[in-house]
């Protein structure tokens, strides 16, 4: 049985000392402008092009009192900023403008995406809606969500009818 198996190794290793190797490279996938094409239609004569979202990249941690939700949004102006909140979920969306148009041909790199983008956080505690908040400095949007606090016990009296 042990030659069997030696045979078999011996085997198998002189046919891949003779054979090329499969190599499959990655593909890098940056966070870039891409297009999407619909296709045409009886109803559209032309072709048309939509933009596809990005998505943001978020941090969200807590504290003692809340859930924060933190996002680099540099180059968009508060104005074009939604940030959407109910008791379990946060959705932020925007756009951001490109100043100036720039001809594909003339890139070197195009790593910065411009135009829309959004992302949405199930949260892993429910939060208050009505008081959440959010500040922008420095290009970093912060989104505070105080936590619903279900621990906390309500005494009910009992009345005598």
């Amino acid at each position: 049985m042990e030659n069997e198996n030696e045979k078999f190794f011996e085997d198998l290793a002189q046919k891949m000392a003779h054979e090329e190797p499969e190599i499959e490279l990655a593909k890098a996938t940056a966070n870039v402008k891409s297009r999407v094409t619909k296709a045409v239609t009886p109803a559209e004569p032309s072709m048309i092009e939509e933009e596809v979202e990005g998505q943001l990249t978020v941090d969200v941690y807590q504290t003692p009192t809340e859930i924060v939700v933190e996002s680099t949004i540099a180059g968009v102006s508060p104005d074009d900023i939604d940030v959407n909140v109910t008791r379990d979920a946060v959705t932020i969306r925007g756009k951001r403008h490109r100043e100036k148009k720039i001809r594909d041909e003339d890139y070197f790199y195009q790593e910065c995406y411009w135009g829309r983008f959004s992302r949405s956080v199930i949260l892993p505690q429910e939060v208050d809606a009505e008081a959440a908040h959010a500040s922008f400095k420095n290009g970093i949007l912060t989104v505070y969500l105080p936590k619903l606090n279900k621990d906390k016990t309500k005494k009910v009296r009992v009345k005598l009818e």
